[in-house]
Parts: structure tokens; sequence; C-alpha cells
């Protein structure tokens, strides 16, 4: 999976959207941030999570927290972070590349509202070394995500 299954999903789907592939590692917020010359806050974090045994992507803004009662509120259970073995399973991406396009196993993706500030977000792209540029409307119709209020701005 990783870059390549997100470079066939734009292929497919979005084939204006260009990966950005770095030298130096993006797998953090600050890093990535750093790397692609925008603020932590417009890095567009992907969250492994499971509610009730169901696996789970929340797409947030990179300096957003998880609320624990807003997601139990808004997806009806407490969420657990998935491990790293769990990520790369369910996903198909390494933690630090993970994002909603290219998945290996079809996930429910919300994208929280804190990505909504911005005009243009920087998601991973599957590896730790890639991401895109991409408005939150469109990453939201691209996965199919349902818009939630699970976080909190730092």
């Amino acid at each position: 999976m990783t870059i390549e299954s997100v470079r066939a999903f734009l292929q497919q789907h979005a084939p204006d959207i260009e990966i950005l592939e770095l030298p130096d590692s993006t797998a953090t917020v600050e890093m990535a941030a750093r790397g692609h010359g925008v603020i932590p806050s417009q890095i567009a974090k992907t969250l492994s999570l499971k509610i009730k045994d169901q696996p789970l992507l929340v797409v947030a803004s990179g300096t957003a927290r998880l609320n624990n009662r807003k997601i139990k509120d808004a997806l009806g259970g407490k969420p657990r972070m998935l491990t790293a073995d769990e990520v790369v399973a369910i996903t198909g991406h390494p933690v630090g590349g993970v994002c909603p396009f290219g998945l290996a196993t079809p996930l429910p993706v919300y994208c929280d509202v804190s990505l909504q500030a911005f005009d243009e977000v920087v998601p991973a792209a599957g590896s730790t070394h890639s991401a895109l540029r991409i408005t939150p409307k469109r990453l939201a119709e691209l996965v199919g995500a349902r818009w939630v209020d699970v976080c909190d701005q730092a």
C-alpha cells in the first residue's frame, strides 16, 4: 500500500492533485509544517481509532486535540487509538504517513470542523516523506467523510 496506493487513488479520483515528496521525514505535525512551509494547525493529521471494535479515521487540524466527550456524543463510544501494527494492517499506511486516501481496508472517515478554518490543508500521502495540498471541502468529498466536532483547538 503506502504512497503507491495513494497515487493510484488520486489518479482515479483526483488526477490534478500532486503528491509532494520531501527528502526529510514529515512524520510529526511539527516536521510536516516545517517541511511544507505551513503553520502546524494547517497540517491535516489522520488519527486511527477504534470505537466499539469499529476502526475509523478522524482527520483534524494538526494542533487539535481529541475530546473524548465530544467523540462519545458524536460517534457513540469511547475512542481507543490503534496500535502501530493495527494502523499498518488496517490502513496500509505507516504511522506518520496515515491518510484517508488509498486505504487497505474501507473505513469510515470523519473530518473534524477544525479543518474548516483553512483554505488549504496538508495531509500525509501514505509515507513519512509525502503529503499533498487540498481544500478541506475537497478532502472530505474525495473520501466520503462526514463532518463532526470531536476536537478542541490547542
